[in-house]
């Protein structure tokens, strides 16, 4: 079965019983191209933007974490959330396995700066800062900071992404102006490790974009809100 990026608003919210995983897949490397660290605050999800930030409390406790959406899955009918282990012991999830949970869209890697430690309970999010930052993360934590939002629609389409500037810097030129849509690079700052991704902007709706996210011009690129 084929499942698509959909896109959602911060506020939306879903149910579902969220499983977790761990030692199998850490240190392999995620839908998302990172490395999957077990011990950080992440989870994957079928169809959710990758990097959508979201708020899981765990129906049976009331137990609540943040946790990024850095991978796809789970890929189990009845299931709706595979959690990081570190995002599973704090909802109380290793020993049971699974967990009827709710989930709410706190944010987006473009628009909200959420620090989320597994030391402590997470409690505040903030509003985009107009000009890039590049804090600290502490240790499992998430901090995702971004540019200015760039003109030219509401939505974008991740083309790239890269460990040193320079690299994500001429791979932005090589693809300026292609296809009548601008790029740009944003900078990332996420469990401590600076990232930078390249996106194409100009898109003049949600389908549009995933149109051509799905076109094939570019091997692993996904739609995002702009």
């Amino acid at each position: 079965k084929t499942y698509y990026p959909t896109v959602v608003s911060v506020g939306d919210k879903a149910s579902g019983t969220a499983s977790w995983y761990g030692p199998n897949f850490h240190g392999k490397t995620t839908s998302n191209g990172e490395i999957y660290n077990m011990y950080n605050m992440t989870a994957a999800h079928k169809t959710l933007p990758m990097n959508t930030i979201l708020k899981v409390t765990n129906l049976r406790n009331q137990k609540s974490v943040i946790v990024r959406i850095n991978d796809r899955g789970p890929f189990v009918a009845d299931r709706v959330l595979d959690l990081s282990k570190a995002a599973a012991m704090k909802l109380d999830v290793i020993g049971t396995g699974t967990a009827p949970v709710s989930m709410e869209v706190i944010g987006f890697n473009e628009d909200v700066n959420v620090v989320a430690s597994a030391q402590t309970k997470p409690t505040s999010t903030g509003i985009k800062v107009p000009n890039p930052v590049s804090p600290t993360a502490p240790t499992g934590g998430i901090v995702i900071s971004s540019e200015q939002r760039v003109v030219g629609g509401d939505f974008m389409v991740q083309i790239g992404s890269f460990k040193n500037l320079e690299g994500a810097n001429r791979y932005q030129r090589e693809h300026q102006s292609i296809d009548g849509y601008k790029s740009v690079v944003r900078t990332f700052t996420i469990d401590g490790s600076t990232i930078y991704r390249v996106f194409l902007h100009g898109f003049r709706s949600e389908d549009e974009a995933r149109d051509y996210a799905r076109s094939g011009k570019f091997q692993g690129a996904f739609i995002v809100r702009g």
